[in-house]
C-alpha cells in the first residue's frame, strides 16, 4: 500500500517503514506528526483518487532529525551588463520517516487558532450602519502594520499572511509561538509550509524594543531565519 500525500509543499509517494527528506517542520524530533492532504491512495490494484484530497485520509510519521542539504551554487549573470551575482544556500530539510497510512476515518490534523477569530465574531455583532467602516478596517490596520519583513525568512508573502491572520505588529509575533506562526504560513499557502519560524519571536521582540543593532547581530548569525 502507498500514498501520495503533500508535505510543506511538496507532493511524495510513501510508503509504511519508508524515510523521507521533507523542507523543513516546526515539530520537534522524536514527535509525531500527521498529514491530511492525501492525493491518492493505492492498496493493491485498488486506486482511490481525491478531489483534490481524499476525506479521512491520513497518513502518520515520526520527526527523525532535523538536517541542511548539500549546498547549491546560484550564479546570475547578465550579458553586456557586467552583472554577475554568485550565492550558495542550504535548503532546511526534516527526516521523516513514515509510520502508518490510514486509508478513511482520520480525526484532522489539529491547527493554531487564528487570533484573528475573535476580532470576526466582533465584527459580527456590529450594527449595520458600521459596515462601511468595516470594509475600510484592513486598509488601516494595513498602513498601522509594522514591516515585517525586516525579520531574517520573513518574505512579501510570509508577511501578508501573517498580517491577515492578525499577527500586524512586531509586538504581537513576539508572543506567539514558532508553532503557531507555523502554522499560520500553512494554512495560507503550501509554498509557505517551508518556511522555519524558530527564531521569528525572539526578531521580533528586538524589533519592537527597537534594539536593531541587536537585531542585526543576531540575523547575521541567520541562515534563511535559522541559526547557523
Amino acid at each position: 500500500m502507498y500514498a501520495i500525500v503533500e508535505i510543506a509543499g511538496q507532493q511524495f509517494k510513501v510508503e509504511k517503514d519508508q524515510k523521507v527528506f521533507v523542507h523543513r517542520l516546526a515539530t520537534e524530533e522524536g514527535k509525531q506528526v500527521s498529514f491530511d492532504n492525501v492525493l491518492l491512495l493505492a492498496d493493491g490494484d485498488k486506486v482511490t483518487v481525491g478531489a483534490p484530497a481524499i476525506n479521512g485520509a491520513q497518513v502518520g510519521a515520526k520527526v527523525l532529525k532535523h538536517l541542511k542539504g548539500d549546498k547549491v551554487i546560484v550564479f546570475k549573470k547578465k550579458r553586456r551588463k557586467g552583472y554577475r551575482v554568485k550565492n550558495g544556500h542550504r535548503q532546511s530539510l526534516t527526516e521523516i520517516v513514515i509510520e502508518s497510512i490510514v486509508a478513511s476515518g482520520a480525526k484532522p490534523a489539529a491547527k493554531a487558532e487564528k487570533k484573528a477569530e475573535p476580532a470576526k465574531k466582533a465584527e459580527s455583532k456590529a450594527a449595520a450602519p458600521k459596515a462601511e467602516a468595516k470594509k475600510a478596517s484592513p486598509k488601516k490596520s494595513a498602513a498601522k502594520a509594522d514591516d515585517l519583513k525586516k525579520i531574517e525568512g520573513a518574505g512579501p508573502k510570509a508577511a501578508e499572511a501573517l498580517i491577515n491572520a492578525g499577527y500586524e505588529t512586531f509586538a504581537k509575533i513576539a508572543k506567539a509561538t514558532p508553532e503557531e506562526l507555523s502554522a499560520v504560513l500553512t494554512e495560507a499557502s503550501s509554498r509557505l509550509a517551508h518556511l522555519v519560524t524558530d527564531t521569528w519571536p525572539k526578531q521580533a521582540k528586538l524589533a519592537a524594543d527597537g534594539k536593531w543593532d541587536e537585531l542585526k547581530a543576531l540575523q547575521e548569525k541567520l541562515d534563511g531565519g535559522i541559526e547557523k
